[in-house]
């Protein structure tokens, strides 16, 4: 895996869940905020995320991810990756709506969601896409917001499913406790969770804050034992 496509994977994966069960009663208000991370990778300083909130209307919502590489790191990330998903929140519940962005080939992502009809259409990887979406199913983004409000309500599902370009993609999930840690915002007390593909090496542990919304502070993928990036909130506006 290029380490573009890493870097776009952690951000994805950085507060994996689900949307299915949440309670109708919203654990989590859902305020416009701004959250700045640093990225690192093999220990070097390698890029910024920038994750940012809107509301577009009534119970109706933009979530953005824009990353942009440093200094060496241009050569593996020529250019920003942004991803973008318009999403609502009905009976509690985040419903995905489309979704926009780039992969790692620089080439477009266009997914539409129909609830009516269970499907996800558009084009990814330069061809058509028609999947039959399950119960709960994601985009890359909105599976963000849906998974700080089930940690809010505290139900973490242990199966989550994700449209990640073409692909419907199934991903194994458990809490693994709290701990409090030093951040660039101070001392917070976190939940910690994991994720990972069925049978896969590659494990993304995240730190996320009650305090701060459930939003992470930190999170980190792992291939084994060896950690391959590290993301690390440096500031957040709401």
């Amino acid at each position: 895996m290029r380490p573009r496509e890493r870097f776009g994977a952690l951000v994805a994966l950085a507060v994996l869940s689900v949307g299915a069960g949440i309670a109708q009663a919203d654990p989590v208000d859902l305020k416009p905020f701004k959250a700045t991370y640093s990225a690192e990778w093999k220990g070097m300083n390698a890029a910024t995320s920038v994750l940012e909130l809107k509301a577009a209307g009534a119970d109706t919502y933009t979530y953005t991810s824009t990353n942009s590489a440093r200094g060496l790191f241009r050569m593996a990330f020529p250019d920003s990756l942004s991803q973008t998903s318009t999403f609502r929140v009905s009976d509690g519940k985040v419903v995905p709506i489309s979704f926009r962005g780039t992969d790692e080939k620089d080439r477009e992502i266009t997914l539409d969601f129909d609830w009516t009809k269970n499907r996800v259409t558009g084009k990814a990887k330069d061809h058509d896409v028609d999947l039959a979406l399950p119960a709960g199913a994601q985009d890359a983004m909105s599976m963000q917001i849906a998974s700080l409000r089930n940690l809010a309500a505290g139900k973490l599902e242990p199966i989550g499913w994700m449209v990640d370009s073409d692909k419907l993609k199934e991903f194994e999930l458990r809490q693994e406790g709290s701990a409090r840690i030093t951040t660039a915002l101070g001392d917070l007390d976190t939940v910690i969770y994991t994720s990972r593909r069925p049978n896969s090496d590659r494990v993304t542990r995240t730190w996320v804050a009650p305090a701060l919304g459930y939003l992470p502070v930190k999170a980190e993928r792992l291939r084994g034992k060896k950690v391959e990036f590290t993301l690390k909130l440096d500031a957040v506006d709401r």
